[in-house]
């Protein structure tokens, strides 16, 4: 309950921010893609596996909403994003069956190697993806509404956050469930789980469904709010950006990614704006400053220090629960005397 009112309290201010200061929308939604996509990695590092290529899924969504848009003017935004999600999923169902078959760090340069040939397809056919150059996305309604470019990116920020706040609760809740906590136990004891009559390839592969799918958002939403499309999107640098966010947040929590996020473009946006020429020997530090202060990251340090309090709470109760006792046995006893 209390991180779902901070969650809203975040949300609520970031809204007035974006309102009231709106050369801050764009790198607030695009921080937000990135947050929505670490969310996504993060999914597969619960079970221990972290994806060098998970990009590609981005990159895919954002090029469907690309080509149908150019295809279909006049085509929704909310159809577009829908659209660009629906091609990460099947594109996670045919990659999905046989990349879940390996495991460390097969696993991750599989993903890396299969998105580098996405890029390099993406760069090289320039009659159809517009090469290193681009597809540039004419600004669709949202909702059945043609808006001004102010009121579209007003009106991105508020769906950005309803999505942001919906993929988050979609991602913890699958944490908490049957398949979520196998997911959690192929990391700690594959064999166990197949002896227990589960299937750890099936379930690996529903997993990698659902980060595939919520990586797609982030890329349609991404594709909408810079109305340009570059096979950047789905660069191997991109996908190593969401595992820098998914180790800074940590993967405990689905609040990790957006905490790792914040983090992210925080260091970024100063570091570049203060020393320029040294912003990724920054990010680069934080990360390892991170790494030996916070293994688990933010998400896992505050985790940590919630349990020691519940724990030091429960032991002042029951130190206070014995002393009562203590006390009603003394004049009791005392009471039998008299």
């Amino acid at each position: 309950m209390k991180v779902a009112v901070l969650s809203l309290v975040a949300a609520l201010v970031t809204l007035f921010l974006g309102y009231t200061y709106s050369w801050t929308i764009t790198p607030i939604v695009i921080g937000l893609t990135y947050a929505i996509a670490a969310l996504g990695v993060s999914v597969m590092a619960r079970a221990g596996q972290i994806s060098f290529g998970h990009a590609m899924y981005s990159c895919i969504s954002a090029y469907t909403v690309a080509f149908l848009a150019r295809a279909i003017p006049g085509t929704d935004a909310l159809v577009l994003i829908l659209a660009g999600v629906a091609a990460s999923f099947v594109a996670a169902i045919v990659i999905g069956l046989f990349v879940v078959r390996y495991r460390g760090i097969f696993f991750g340069m599989l993903n890396l190697a299969l998105s580098m040939v996405l890029f390099a397809l993406l760069g090289k056919l320039y009659t159809l993806t517009g090469g290193s150059d681009g597809l540039r996305i004419v600004r669709p309604s949202m909702a059945g509404v043609l808006m001004e470019r102010e009121s579209f990116e007003r009106a991105l920020l508020v769906l950005t956050l309803v999505l942001s706040m919906a993929l988050a609760w979609w991602v913890q809740r699958y944490f908490r469930s049957g398949s979520g906590q196998a997911l959690s136990a192929i990391k700690t004891n594959e064999t166990r789980i197949e002896y227990l009559g589960f299937s750890a390839y099936f379930i690996m592969w529903k997993g990698y469904l659902l980060s595939a799918v919520v990586v797609g958002f982030s890329g349609a939403i991404l594709a909408l709010m810079q109305g340009l499309v570059t096979p950047e999107i789905g660069s191997w640098l991109r996908s190593g950006e969401f595992v820098f966010i998914t180790i800074l947040g940590g993967a405990g929590h689905a609040a990790g990614a957006f905490l790792g996020a914040v983090g992210f473009e925080t260091v970024k946006l100063v570091s570049a704006a203060y020393f320029p020429g040294l912003w990724q020997f920054l990010l680069g530090l934080t990360l390892i400053l991170v790494i030996f202060m916070f293994p688990t990251g933010f998400v896992g340090q505050i985790m940590k220090r919630v349990a020691t309090q519940k724990r030091d709470l429960a032991r002042a109760q029951a130190r206070a629960n014995d002393t009562v006792a203590a006390r009603v046995q003394a004049n009791a006893q005392a009471s039998v005397r008299n």
